[in-house]
């Protein structure tokens, strides 16, 4: 049973190996952005830039039909497009940046739903919008995997600066004037890049699944930095490995199946997390009030 269900999916089928693969690469360079996301209470902007790579890649569509390269690259250049007007508005104005953000990702979505219909199918836009891990071939799987591998390199270089920059910029920018900028700027580049990568698989309304999910998820239970980093990793690991074996077993749409695997994985955390779990919480408040009584 356990075999069947564990295993022999991706022994016997060349498609599920390679959903399976580039899967485990997106999760391991997306789980540490997220945990960023999450310590500059910048959550919903992963969401906001996912929308808005859609206008590019329904650029580079309607250029060079179904061509990872063209689509990759129109997603990456519309996702930097409004990363940095996003960051240019909030400087201006008086609005925060997850304000400015959220302005402009609904017109990209708009925009980009609008330029697929103008000459792709339902079926272009639901491949666009929910992606098609299965049919990822070889192709993918390096372009994910090189990406992956990219960002990991960069995570490592500019560990230290993006932890400075994340709790203490003014300390940062004391040292250098234009550090805590290139920094930002670095990060919100590959968080893009991520995205781009991610909309093959699962795309464009759901690769952030696997960036905040497992994120989230980690902060429940770590005390540390590198420990949220690897525990959520780990989450976003076993998420799409359950996730597509229950796909296959129960005949569900992959990508779905990997997201909600990974909400469950959220749900047990605020339940049973051992640093910030509802249950571990009522526990201390009742025998805070019981120590009270007597």
């Amino acid at each position: 049973m356990i075999y069947h269900f564990f295993f022999e999916p991706f022994i016997a089928y060349g498609f599920m190996r390679r959903a399976l693969v580039a899967c485990l690469a997106l999760s391991i360079s997306t789980a540490p952005l997220g945990i960023f996301l999450l310590l500059r209470r910048m959550s919903l902007v992963g969401d906001a830039l996912s929308h808005a790579i859609l206008p590019g890649v329904a650029v580079g569509y309607l250029l060079a039909g179904m061509s990872l390269v063209a689509m990759g690259i129109g997603g990456f250049v519309a996702g930097v497009l409004v990363a940095l007007i996003s960051g240019l508005v909030s400087s201006r104005t008086n609005l925060k940046e997850d304000a400015s953000f959220a302005g402009f990702y609904l017109g990209s979505l708009a925009l980009g739903v609008t330029l697929i219909s103008l000459r792709g199918s339902s079926v272009d836009l639901l491949h666009l919008l929910f992606g098609s891990i299965l049919a990822v071939d070889s192709q993918a799987t390096i372009f994910v995997g090189v990406i992956a591998s990219v960002t990991l390199l960069i995570l490592a270089g500019l560990y230290r600066g993006l932890v400075m920059e994340t709790f203490d910029r003014s300390f940062l920018q004391v040292n250098n004037r234009l550090a805590p900028h290139f920094i930002h700027g670095v990060f919100l580049a590959l968080l893009v890049l991520n995205l781009v990568a991610g909309f093959q698989i699962l795309g464009t309304l759901m690769s952030v699944g696997l960036m905040m999910l497992p994120a989230v998820s980690a902060r429940c239970w770590a005390k540390t930095l590198p420990g949220a980093m690897i525990i959520a990793v780990v989450f976003g690991l076993v998420s799409a490995w359950l996730g597509l074996a229950w796909s296959f077993a129960a005949a569900l749409p992959a990508g779905p199946a990997i997201v909600l695997t990974a909400s469950v994985g959220f749900f047990i955390s605020i339940l049973f997390g051992s640093r910030s779990g509802l249950v571990r919480s009522l526990c201390r408040g009742w025998i805070t009030t019981s120590k009270g009584i007597k």
